[in-house]
């Protein structure tokens, strides 16, 4: 994790845990519309595997517009970002980003992609079912890809996320 994502997130961490919430993501970078710090919070796990409902999200548009208010206020104390920022608060998302060991087991038998940066056996990019918590060691992550089930470390994970069940998801709105 870059440094400067370190740091916003163990700033930012503390609020959205005091506000009930589970931090998945912090992102900070140039934009074309200028820098942009965001934050991606779900409702706490309690550790245990997802039921499947890996889009269904537990955070309210007023939940966001509070976690700013007060992010917003410590940022600007910190003064962790020396240029005008734009902060985005949000939901994970159906797509919802993977970065923690806890996330991974969350979402145990799910889709997902995953992208390293240095790369196992050769190969960087993967996409398939991830493993559960008893597929996995310390510190890696299991995925059944391609028929085999590939060990990849989580420090080296550059970008992973679920991959939406867009039947499901279809199927749930209807109804």
């Amino acid at each position: 994790m870059r440094k400067d994502i370190k740091n916003l997130w163990n700033l930012v961490q503390p609020y959205v845990d005091e506000a009930g919430f589970d931090l998945v993501e912090v992102q900070s970078g140039r934009e074309p519309s200028g820098w942009v710090v965001r934050l991606f919070i779900d409702s706490k796990s309690d550790g245990r595997p997802s039921t499947g409902d890996a889009g269904v999200s537990g955070v309210s548009h007023q939940d966001c517009e509070r976690i700013s208010r007060d992010v917003s206020a410590a940022l600007d104390v910190a003064d962790l970002i020396t240029s005008a920022y734009e902060l985005e608060v949000s939901s994970p998302g159906l797509d919802r980003p993977l970065r923690r060991q806890q996330d991974f087991h969350r979402f145990a038998g799910c889709e997902a992609r995953i992208r390293l940066t240095e790369g196992v056996e050769g190969r960087r990019n993967f996409s398939g079912r991830l493993g559960d918590a008893s597929e996995a060691k310390d510190g890696f992550v299991a995925i059944v890809c391609d028929g085999r089930t590939y060990h990849l470390p989580i420090e080296d994970i550059a970008k992973a996320n679920l991959v939406p069940d867009w039947a499901k998801e279809f199927k749930r709105s209807a109804s």
